[in-house]
C-alpha cells in the first residue's frame, strides 16, 4: 500500500519558476491530444489555455502494433498547436506524456523522436501505473474522507484504468488496489461493429468488459463492500463527462457544471438508452458529443455499464480531470509553489 502525497514530478528544468510562472501538460492518448496551460493558485492552479484535438493515434494498433502513417500526421499536425499555445503562454515549465497507443504500438519511439524534431516537444512514454496514480491525484479533492473505499475509473481510448482506494477519514486516501485493462473506446469500437452498433452488439460488449473487471472485482471484494454502503464511485474520462453533460441537456460542455456532479444510475442507464436509439450521425450531432467521437461513445458506455455493474452502489460522481491534472499538481508541488 502507499499513501497517495507524493507527486509524480515534471522532468524539465525549473528554471526561474515562482508563483506568476506558466505551467504546460500534454496527454497524448489513443484517441485525443489534450492540452493545459495553468499558474500556481493554492492549494492548485488557475487555468490559462486548455486545447483538445481527436486524433485517433491509436486507430489499427490493436491489429498490427503499429502507428499509421495517417495518425501520426494528424498528431504532429495537434501537436503543433499545442507548441504555438505554449510558447504563446509563456510556459517556463513542461511535461507532455504519451499513453496506452504509444505503449503498445513497435514505432513509438521513432514517434516520439519524430515528434521533438517535428515540434520540439519532449514527450514521456509513461506506464500505467503512473497513469493511474496521476489520474488519482487529478481528482483528491473530490474525493470524501469517510473511512470506507473509493472506486476510481478512467475511461480511455486504449486502456481503462481503476484504482480501489481507501478513504481513510484521519490519514488520507490510501491505494490499496488498481489494474490496467487492455480495454478502451476505441479498440472496442473497432472490433464491435463501431458506427453501428445494436442493443445485442452492446450488451456483447458489456459481457466482454465484465468479464475482464471479474478478477479484480473478486479480488478487491468490491460488491459486498458496496452493498454495505461505503463505497464511492468516482469516474474520469471523456465517456463520463459526456454522459453528464447528456443527463444536464447541456447545449453545450460545461466543465463547471459536469466536474464533481453526482448522478444515479438510472439517469446514466436512461442516457445510455437515448443513445442507443441514434444513428452515428445523429450521435456526432448532439450536444457534449460531436464530430469524431460518435463512433466510441456507445464503446464507452459499455465501460461505464459493466463497471457500474460490478461496484452496485446506485450512483457516480463526475471528475472532469486526469492526467494533465496530475502532472500539472505534481510539477507545482514540487517546485513548492502551492501545498
Amino acid at each position: 500500500m502507499a499513501h497517495i502525497d507524493t507527486p509524480i514530478d515534471g522532468d524539465m528544468s525549473n528554471s526561474g519558476i515562482g508563483t506568476n510562472s506558466a505551467y504546460g501538460a500534454i496527454d497524448l492518448g489513443t484517441n485525443n491530444c489534450r492540452l493545459l496551460v495553468a499558474a500556481p493558485q493554492d492549494p492548485s492552479f488557475r487555468v490559462l489555455d486548455s486545447y483538445s484535438r481527436i486524433v485517433r493515434l491509436g486507430e489499427g494498433v490493436a491489429g498490427n502494433n503499429r502507428l499509421s502513417d495517417a495518425a501520426m500526421a494528424r498528431t504532429i499536425e495537434a501537436l503543433r498547436v499545442c507548441a504555438a499555445r505554449l510558447k504563446k503562454s509563456g510556459v517556463t515549465r513542461f511535461r507532455g506524456v504519451a499513453t496506452d497507443a504509444c505503449r503498445r504500438a513497435d514505432n513509438a519511439d521513432a514517434f516520439v523522436t519524430r515528434i521533438a524534431e517535428e515540434t520540439g516537444l519532449t514527450l514521456d512514454i509513461i506506464s500505467t501505473e503512473e497513469e493511474a496514480r496521476l489520474a488519482l491525484d487529478s481528482c483528491l479533492p473530490l474525493v470524501e474522507n469517510t473511512g470506507g473505499n473509493m472506486l476510481l475509473f478512467d475511461i480511455g481510448g486504449g486502456s481503462t484504468e481503476l484504482l480501489w482506494v481507501r478513504t481513510d477519514s484521519d490519514g488520507g486516501p490510501v491505494l490499496e488496489d488498481w489494474t490496467s485493462l487492455d480495454l478502451g473506446v476505441v479498440g472496442l469500437a473497432e472490433r464491435h461493429g463501431k458506427k453501428v452498433i445494436s442493443e445485442r452488439m452492446f450488451c456483447d460488449m458489456v459481457d466482454e468488459v465484465s468479464a475482464a473487471l471479474a478478477p479484480f472485482a473478486e479480488v478487491c471484494d468490491i460488491a459486498r463492500s458496496a452493498t454495505k454502503g461505503s463505497v464511492q464511485l468516482l469516474g474520469t474520462s471523456g465517456t463520463v463527462t459526456t454522459v453528464a453533460g447528456l443527463h444536464l441537456g447541456l447545449p453545450r460542455y460545461d466543465r463547471a457544471r459536469v466536474d464533481g456532479l453526482r448522478m444515479n444510475f438510472d439517469a446514466i442507464e436512461d442516457v445510455i438508452e437515448s443513445l442507443l436509439a441514434m444513428s452515428d450521425s445523429e450521435r456526432a450531432q448532439t450536444p457534449c458529443i460531436g464530430e469524431g467521437r460518435g463512433d466510441v461513445v456507445l464503446a464507452g458506455c459499455a465501460i461505464l455499464q459493466a463497471i457500474m455493474n460490478i461496484c452496485p452502489v446506485g450512483s457516480l460522481r463526475a471528475a472532469d480531470r486526469g492526467l494533465r491534472e496530475g502532472i500539472l499538481l505534481g510539477m507545482m508541488r514540487t517546485d513548492r509553489v502551492i501545498a
